[in-house]
């Protein structure tokens, strides 16, 4: 076995991008660890570490060489490799110039095709330290940066200046230029705790010296725990919790290198304010984590993170707290200007913002909404008035001053307004629950009115979208239409509205008719939304062969699709399932084979062996059974029904001959083969299991 060493890399830069630096990391590690693996060189263990002033690696257990190899190149076949006279051809003089041996060096191997001239060298493996300079290089420049810099009078280029580069096999330097900075065992701690140049002793001490000696904690993972850690310690003390966001949690871990929690408070007045514009204000402005009461309630005070001990905590939390105050001020100015007029009063104003060039304004959208809204209503039997009246503001607060300060309060705001102005509690509500949901695992609205207009205004976007031929192609979406569809049928299904989706896109495309005809995009923008259903079944571990079966019948109720996959899937579950969608698949294979029109009804008088007669009365009698089943849409019990026929129907073809000589038995058999399918048709085509 080879000796092994660990291998430490850090490439010092200035201030990286707090947004992207995991994602930079992770690229690093990702590179230089194929780039090892490619060179037969695999460590026994990776740990990656980022910091706002560094990427690193440390990898333990490295081959300190490559092992030796054996080259075989293979060359032109012999019968093509000289000519009568034995003279090489060009073909293979060529071939062995690129070799750097004789065309007559070359040896000869037996293959099925004949015999073939192959080149073999052994070659001595190379020192990993030769080896990591390009390693790393490589890695480097393939990270996703989309803007590199140059610095100084350099042509370097990369996310941002290097000041140093530190390559180590243990203790031992790896001598090499990366990014134009020359390799050595250095590196640097804090940037005001420990500026000073820190020798690293050994590659495994690295994270542990630069932690002790150099005031930084470079593990991301373990940074970003303490930075939680003190949050919630902080907050504790003030009697509330942190509320502590994930993304900003991973931007505050990026941007400091030894975490210390500071807190702050602010005057109770603005409190007054929606505390969502209090909370925005603090985590996307200043990088401060609220904190909030045992019901959610925000309370008076903030957490920051510092990069620094101060030797006067306090004079850190006033200043922190003199940051915030014109910023809450200017978001109490916002409501108090936007409560003075009605959100509706905004609509007027949605004529002059254009949604779709070729759809018209925000204005002509809400028209339409409201319209398929009061539909959707009328459908599942809401009240069509509401649904209405909250597609008609829906958009209204996209105009006040508070969302034009901070965008993704959209929606929320909305809701505030609309209880401001009394409106109906659900129309409110709704005003929120339009963009829900917003993203992979989100919720679905919770009210009637809120699901009612989420839903329209998703199919409105789709069906305008697909009329104009802008659809989706590959990976562009700049309409965002796969998620827009999927939480259109998310909406249907979990928020148990018996809807038929096609019924609502041509309702869509009729609210179209003055902009665009869509009535014929009306099909792609269904089978479009139909097709999100494989993705949304595949994330709850269900077959697509289960999805495609109930597919092929083409329900055009998402409910009711999703009622017959569950019943398909549960039906899998039982150990007749299998025998009987061999049945089926057979049953239908033989039946698309069939010239001619198959009888409707099996004649009785020309059943002549018992296991046909069995069949039929087993059919009949199922038949009256599950047809109510079917009707209540009870699939799941109608087909856990059927599974007492596996011992009828295996029986039947083990004895029965379908296709008789006799051309009325033989339909005759068809017919009761046809009735039997027809039982499963009902749920799904278990001929696709």
């Amino acid at each position: 076995m080879s000796e092994t060493k660990d291998l430490l890399i850090e490439i010092g830069t200035e201030e990286l991008p707090p947004k992207a630096l995991k994602k930079l990391s992770d690229a690093f590690t990702s590179g230089v660890v194929a780039g090892l693996k490619d060179a037969s060189l695999e460590a026994s263990e990776v740990i990656s570490y980022a910091a706002p002033r560094r990427l690193a690696i440390l990898l333990k257990g490295v081959p300190v060489q490559q092992a030796d190899q054996s080259v075989e190149r293979k060359g032109p076949a012999k019968a093509a490799a000289f000519d009568g006279e034995g003279n090489p051809t060009k073909a293979v003089e060529g071939f062995a110039r690129s070799c750097g041996v004789s065309a007559f060096d070359l040896e000869e191997i037996e293959t099925p095709k004949g015999i073939w001239l192959v080149f073999r060298q052994d070659v001595a493996g190379k020192d990993t330290a030769e080896l990591v300079p390009e390693i790393v290089s490589k890695s480097l420049a393939k990270l996703p940066i989309p803007k590199r810099m140059r610095w100084g009078s350099s042509d370097i280029e990369f996310v941002r200046p290097v000041h140093w580069i530190l390559m180590m096999l243990d203790d031992q330097v790896i001598d090499g230029e990366i990014l134009g900075v020359k390799s050595g065992n250095t590196t640097k701690g804090h940037r005001f705790h420990h500026p000073e140049v820190i020798t690293i002793k050994t590659a495994s001490a690295y994270a542990e010296q630069l932690h002790q000696q150099g005031h930084v904690i470079a593990d991301f993972e373990a940074r970003r725990a303490e930075v939680r850690r003190q949050a919630k310690n902080a907050a504790r003390e003030l009697g509330g919790i942190a509320q502590i966001d994930t993304s900003l949690l991973d931007e505050v871990t990026a941007l400091i290198e030894l975490p210390i929690a500071v807190s702050g408070s602010f005057d109770k007045e603005f409190l007054q304010v929606p505390q969502e514009c209090l909370i925005t204000s603090m985590q996307d402005h200043q990088k401060y984590f609220p904190v909030v009461d045992s019901d959610n309630k925000l309370m008076p005070y903030f957490i920051t993170t510092s990069n620094i001990k101060s030797s006067n905590p306090a004079a850190v939390s006033q200043g922190n707290e003199r940051v915030i105050r014109p910023r809450f001020a200017d978001a109490k100015f916002f409501w108090d200007q936007d409560c003075k007029v009605k959100l509706e009063s905004h609509r007027e104003s949605t004529k002059k913002i254009v949604f779709q060039q070729k759809l018209g304004t925000l204005f002509e959208k809400t028209e339409r909404v409201s319209i398929l809204a009061g539909f959707i209503a009328d459908e599942i039997g809401a009240d069509n008035l509401q649904a209405m009246r909250a597609a008609e503001i829906s958009k209204c607060d996209l105009l006040s001053n508070m969302v034009q300060e901070f965008p993704e309060l959209q929606g929320i705001m909305g809701s505030y307004y609309a209880k401001h102005d009394n409106e109906a509690e659900a129309v409110a509500a709704a005003m929120q629950e339009q963009y829900q949901p917003g993203f992979a695992g989100d919720i679905i609205p919770a009210g009637q009115i809120g699901k009612i207009l989420s839903l329209a205004d998703r199919l409105d976007t789709i069906m305008g979208i697909f009329a104009i031929d802008m659809k989706p192609t590959g990976s562009k979406d700049p309409f965002s239409l796969r998620r827009a569809a999927l939480g259109a049928l998310r909406i249907i299904i979990e928020g148990d509205l018996n809807l038929d989706l096609k019924a609502l896109l041509v309702q869509a495309a009729d609210g179209l008719q003055h902009k665009v005809d869509a009535t014929a995009a009306v099909e792609d923008a269904f089978a479009f939304i139909m097709e999100r259903l494989k993705a949304y079944y595949q994330d709850q571990g269900i077959n697509s062969d289960t999805v495609n079966s109930v597919a092929s019948l083409s329900p055009t109720q998402p409910l009711d699709f999703d009622q017959r996959v569950k019943a398909v899937a549960d039906f899998r579950s039982l150990t007749e399932s299998e025998s009987l969608a061999a049945a089926n698949k057979r049953i239908s294979n033989i039946l698309k084979k069939v010239e001619g029109e198959i009888p409707n009804q099996v004649n009785q008088d020309l059943l002549n062996e018992d296991a046909e007669k069995i069949l039929f009365q087993a059919v009949v009698a199922l038949q009256e059974k599950v047809q109510p089943l079917y009707a209540k849409g009870e699939y799941s019990t109608a087909l856990s029904s059927l599974a007492v026929l596996r011992e009828d129907v295996d029986n039947f073809f083990d004895n029965i001959m379908v296709m008789d000589e006799d051309e009325a038995l033989k339909n005759n058999r068809l017919a009761l083969l046809s009735q039997l399918r027809g039982l499963f048709l009902e749920v799904a085509d278990l001929s696709r299991l």
